[in-house]
């Protein structure tokens, strides 16, 4: 499946590292070299073009602009992106985004860990910076090309026992705004699965709920089939370990399939351990294939309609 060339923007002979020399390469001081992992190969093209429905643009460091980013995924059949906003930083940058590039739409929005840090500081203009941040995400989110609310949700594994409760209020005030600005919600549910759900049927889920990253099993997925949620899966579904994902996906109703990389995030195997990158979202389109036994455009095409479903269209 693999290329023998890994997409010129992501070459060390071409990004350069923090002290100007060439990644890789001897620095001024002598033989230094740079340690982080290589970007891997590009895979081969998929014969129907997909979107990347979760990633981020601006996290990595490897400075790769963001025309290039889409160039190189262009190339391996990934028409476009949703570029993800999770702070007011990265949310911001996302408005610029879907600005600069017609193949991006984007989603903006506090992570849930950093809703307990946020809501425990004063905003400059009074009240909680969580307040203040949740109406900067309400204004941002009333772009046109910012097609979504996330990711936002529930995380149980980075956020102790404390920080509980002031992450189902931003979750709660999330799913607030998706309701009222007709956005989808993209959820982000670590270790939490029973409270996400509990939280969207308490407050009424809005009309499109994606389980970014879908971390369940097939007891989740059966779920969210139920309740007309989708499932987006990453380079997770490849992880030897990952039989309970596997699971879920051979029970997930097609129409609610979605596929990302959350870039640089959750490289598919068999390059994991490196960093992730758009153009490498056909190594996790292939897999889903082969785990689901259909036809490799014919997923394709699947994944595109639901993709645009969710989102809308790119070219508007």
């Amino acid at each position: 499946m693999c290329t023998p060339e890994i997409p010129r923007p992501y070459r060390r002979d071409v990004f350069k590292d923090d002290g100007g020399a060439s990644a890789g390469a001897e620095g001024a001081g002598g033989s230094r070299r740079d340690s982080r992992p290589s970007f891997a190969p590009a895979p081969t093209p998929l014969p129907v073009p997909v979107h990347d429905n979760h990633t981020h643009f601006d996290f990595g460091d490897s400075p790769v602009a963001l025309k290039d980013a889409l160039d190189a995924a262009e190339a391996v059949g990934i028409a476009g992106a949703v570029q993800v906003g999770c702070d007011l930083e990265s949310s911001r940058f996302t408005v610029e985004a879907v600005d600069l590039d017609p193949r991006v739409l984007g989603a903006v929005a506090i992570h849930p860990n950093d809703a307990p840090e946020l809501a425990g500081a004063p905003s400059s203009a009074g009240g909680s910076a969580l307040e203040a941040a949740l109406e900067e995400i309400d204004a941002m989110a009333a772009h046109p090309r910012i097609r979504a609310i996330g990711e936002t949700g529930l995380d149980y594994f980075r956020t102790g026992p404390d920080g509980i409760a002031d992450q189902k209020y931003s979750f709660r005030r999330h799913i607030d705004i998706a309701k009222r600005r007709s956005l989808a919600l993209q959820i982000h549910d670590r270790d939490a699965h029973s409270d996400v759900v509990t939280v969207l049927r308490e407050e009424g889920a809005p009309s499109c709920v994606v389980f970014h990253c879908f971390s369940g099993d097939a007891e989740l997925a059966k779920i969210c089939n139920d309740n007309g949620w989708y499932m987006s899966f990453s380079g997770t579904l490849t992880f030897k370990n990952a039989q309970n994902l596997r699971d879920a996906l051979a029970v997930a109703d097609p129409a609610l399939l979605l596929v990302e990389t959350d870039a640089p995030f959750l490289t598919p195997h068999p390059h994991r351990g490196r960093p992730n990158a758009s153009y490498m979202l056909p190594y996790t389109v292939q897999s889903m294939a082969q785990l689901l036994g259909r036809d490799l455009a014919d997923l394709g095409m699947l994944l595109r309609s639901n993709t645009e479903a969710v989102y809308g269209s790119w070219d508007s």
